[in-house]
């Protein structure tokens, strides 16, 4: 599959990590601050294309494409058994159930892999998709860290506990505080869409239920930003020995 990605970082690490598989690039006329990428992409044998802004905005849908756009073939993501296998630390997951806003994901996905987490899993129906903004959104992120689309989340959720794995889900109800419980060892955390939080069945299948404690008035947190509070209060447990895994691109 080939998709269109802008965005300096998105596209820088592309360069960095898989320039192999840039097919094409288009640039903004007069644009010298790229002129790295630029040689770069002569040395590989890159066909560029220079063009007028509006031909860009055109090509990214009017996103913000900071003067350049890549046609990239997209590698085939490992399994989540693949990935799995190939840790030699506890898996440490996030699942994003129904996801909507490419924002919300990209943003998600950023803070993922800063924070060292191992794959994101998402359901295939009713929640956002890798699009060319999340990529954008996610500055280089949604390149090296596998999101895995799966059929039915809950059946996914109780292959990972025959694994082993903890499912800990989250809960503006529950009486847990994140900061209260156990977050050693091999997991997964569980974050619901906006405004809706966990499915029903989500939550019948989680192993635990935690809550952030909200001290203001306002009730709940936008989901990018409660990511990042559950995902460090791991890291803070872990004392940061998140390990990534070994390079999947193979697969």
């Amino acid at each position: 599959m080939n998709q269109k990605i802008f965005g300096l970082h998105a596209v820088k690490q592309i360069f960095n990590t898989d320039i192999s598989s840039i097919l094409e690039i288009w640039v903004q006329q007069n644009s010298k601050n790229l002129q790295d990428l630029i040689k770069d992409a002569q040395q590989h044998g890159i066909p560029i294309q220079t063009v007028a802004k509006k031909s860009l905005d055109k090509l990214s849908e009017n996103g913000h494409h900071q003067g350049i756009i890549i046609n990239y073939r997209v590698p085939p993501t490992p399994s989540l058994e693949q990935i799995l296998k190939s840790l030699k630390v506890s898996p440490f997951l996030l699942i994003l159930d129904e996801i909507q806003d490419p924002h919300n994901l990209g943003a998600c996905l950023r803070t993922a892999d800063a924070a060292g987490v191992h794959a994101v899993i998402i359901p295939k129906n009713k929640a956002c998709k890798l699009t060319p903004t999340v990529r954008k959104i996610a500055s280089g992120a949604a390149e090296n860290i596998p999101l895995i689309e799966v059929t039915n989340l809950v059946r996914t959720l109780n292959w990972l506990q025959k694994q082993g794995i903890w499912i800990i889900g989250t809960d503006d109800y529950s009486k847990t505080s994140i900061f209260e419980s156990k977050l050693t060892g091999p997991l997964a955390i569980v974050m619901g869409a906006e405004g809706e939080g966990l499915r029903r069945l989500t939550k019948e299948n989680c192993d635990s239920l935690v809550s952030i404690p909200m001290l203001g008035k306002i009730e709940s947190l936008n989901v990018s930003v409660a990511t990042g509070i559950c995902l460090y209060e791991v890291v803070r447990q872990t004392k940061g020995k998140v390990s990534k895994f070994k390079d999947l691109t193979g697969f």
